[in-house]
């Protein structure tokens, strides 16, 4: 079941995200850290009403941020569509152990319905540039690749920004 998050699951959605990060780490692929995902974001992210979490057996697996809001770093891309009614996709995380069985799917379809019957022109995204599964993931989903932006406090490596058009 996917739902909106709450506050008081801030603690068990770290979790998740920490062992992501774990995971992510032990395959060689440094794209969470200390400070990203932060404690701050999710809180953020739930007053704004846009965290969403995938729940099995009353647990937190996964997650979503299906945002109206685009990051300053987001404004040198050469978008293909205009920017209004963009919804943009942050955070896309799914537990080690429950990973290769379609959650992330699932979570990239209910945002992306969700973009549609709330009639946004598209979807917009970035993923980490070393984290070539994840490229394929959007890319195998329609997403364009359309340029790089940076994340200091997340890795010297650029992000790979993508779009999908409504």
């Amino acid at each position: 079941m996917i739902r909106k998050a709450k506050l008081s699951e801030i603690p068990e959605i770290l979790a998740v995200t920490n062992a992501c990060g774990l995971h992510l780490a032990s395959i060689g692929i440094f794209q969470w850290n200390e400070h990203y995902p932060s404690k701050q974001a999710f809180e953020s992210d739930i007053n704004r009403q846009e965290l969403y979490v995938f729940v099995d057996h009353n647990r937190i697996i996964g997650g979503i941020v299906v945002s109206t809001i685009m990051d300053e770093e987001y404004r040198s891309i050469s978008w293909l569509s205009e920017n209004r009614k963009n919804i943009y996709i942050h955070r896309l995380f799914v537990h080690p152990k429950s990973q290769g069985q379609g959650i992330a799917r699932q979570l990239m379809e209910f945002a992306e319905e969700l973009a549609k019957t709330q009639n946004f022109v598209s979807v917009r995204l970035d993923t980490f540039s070393q984290n070539k599964r994840n490229q394929r993931f959007y890319e195998n989903r329609g997403y364009q690749r359309l340029g790089d932006v940076f994340f200091p406090k997340q890795s010297e490596h650029p992000f790979h920004c993508y779009e999908l058009v409504l």
